[in-house]
């Protein structure tokens, strides 16, 4: 069934991450382009939200400007219930591609994070190997990333992000690349993840039926600029089953994006 507790945490404390009015335009060769326009939404603390839009709607500006690396135009980003100006290393953000150091193993690369913040490199490799089991890397801690399937490299991907003991993640197309049945696992397998740690997810995709089936809610954006054209509250009951894709409700939220995204259902 739905996680009532997780609703009425919601209900009383601050969002994790909030967004209002945010808007973000660029220069580039005398053009103007406008990116995003009046974005504005909540995500609670525990909550998995994904987000969707045609490609080019500024999905990852958005992110962009989530984690510090772009200042919006206009708006606000706040975290924790604050408006926030210095957002740089409040959240962890894994990007599309992997960016796994080739010269570094996959336990090395795990450290990464731990190192940075000054941890020594005994303690850091310590910890990151107690990690691993929980992503399916435990025999694969010596090997480099050259070796790896490209789910492997992305579990090691997503253990280097939640390694930076952050409670918000920002998580951009990290099954994209996949096959789809390396997909679905590694789908089920980040939901059961998520389950455990209760961290706050919100992630980009552009699959309409991964988007739901992940979520909690899920943000809709328009073509560019980006607006918000529709916020949808999940009716599937937790925990997630891969059967769940084929119930008529399944079927009957994927019209409601579908069409929000313009696509005749």
């Amino acid at each position: 069934m739905i996680d009532e507790g997780r609703e009425r945490r919601a209900q009383v404390t601050p969002p994790k991450l909030e967004l209002r009015r945010v808007s973000k335009t660029f220069q580039a060769n005398g053009m103007t382009v406008q990116a995003l326009e009046d974005i504005s939404f909540r995500v609670s603390s525990g909550e998995f939200v994904t987000l969707i839009g045609p490609s080019g709607s500024g999905k990852s500006t958005l992110f962009n400007l989530i984690v510090g690396l772009l200042e919006p135009d206009q708006g606000e980003i706040w975290l924790d219930g604050e408006h926030c100006l210095q957002r740089t290393g409040r959240v962890g953000y894994m990007p599309q591609r992997d960016l796994l150091l080739p010269w570094r193993t996959v336990l090395d690369n795990a450290a990464i994070p731990l190192e940075l913040r000054g941890v020594p490199r005994h303690a850091a490799r310590t910890r990151a190997r107690a990690m691993l089991p929980l992503f399916g890397l435990e025999a694969f801690a010596e090997v480099y990333p050259a070796t790896l399937s490209g789910g492997m490299r992305q579990r090691a991907a997503l253990l280097r992000t939640i390694l930076t003991d952050r409670d918000v993640l920002l998580l951009d197309e990290p099954f994209g690349a996949l096959d789809a049945l390396t997909r679905q696992e590694l789908q089920d397998w980040l939901l059961r993840l998520w389950g455990r740690l209760q961290q706050t997810v919100l992630f980009i995709t552009h699959d309409v039926e991964e988007a739901l089936y992940l979520a909690d809610h899920v943000i809709v954006l328009s073509a560019r600029p980006g607006r918000v054209v529709k916020t949808l509250t999940v009716s599937l009951p937790r925990p997630r089953r891969r059967g769940m894709i084929a119930s008529p409700e399944f079927g009957r939220q994927m019209a409601e994006l579908l069409q929000a995204l313009g696509v005749e259902v």
